[in-house]
């Protein structure tokens, strides 16, 4: 069986235990996460345990931020987290281009080229997290220490205060 996206594919390739999650996306919804939040928590998730994964810029190329979709990045604590002295956000074709996902669909896993990659650390305080499957619309839930694994994660405190 064909996985449906790159980052199932990577989950299957490794053999992590993982459910899809699927909901139907609205193309006229204003935030992807918000989205999934709403549509997910109608089955019980709580929202603090969906994450967004959010492309970065750092001074010599792009990283990853994964963090609960509720909470706002400390892009200055995610350089911290990532060695560096400052970042900001991506610019949309950049992130598009070296993920190999669209906006609102980026996943953390099965990304085209391989970015360093920093995970809120509240993650590590639940069973499972979800996050994007690499299409809007469908979910990854996954243990959040075989996310750390797959994706060669630091872990911080990456959310804004």
């Amino acid at each position: 069986m064909r996985a449906a996206t790159p980052a199932i594919a990577a989950l299957i390739a490794a053999g992590v235990d993982h459910e899809v999650l699927q909901y139907r996306h609205d193309p006229r919804a204003g935030s992807y996460g918000e989205e999934a939040v709403e549509e997910l928590a109608a089955g019980g998730i709580d929202p603090a345990q969906v994450f967004k994964t959010l492309v970065i810029a750092l001074p010599k190329g792009l990283a990853v931020a994964v963090l609960p979709v509720p909470a706002k990045l400390s892009l200055k604590a995610a350089a911290a987290a990532l060695g560096v002295p400052k970042a900001a956000m991506a610019e949309q074709t950049a992130a598009e281009r070296s993920t190999g996902y669209v906006l609102g669909g980026i996943s953390p896993l099965g990304q085209r080229k391989r970015l360093p990659t920093v995970i809120d650390a509240s993650a590590l305080g639940w069973d499972r997290v979800l996050c994007s499957a690499g299409k809007r619309g469908l979910e990854i839930a996954v243990a959040p220490r075989d996310l750390v694994r797959l994706t060669d994660a630091v872990t911080a405190d990456i959310r804004a205060t």
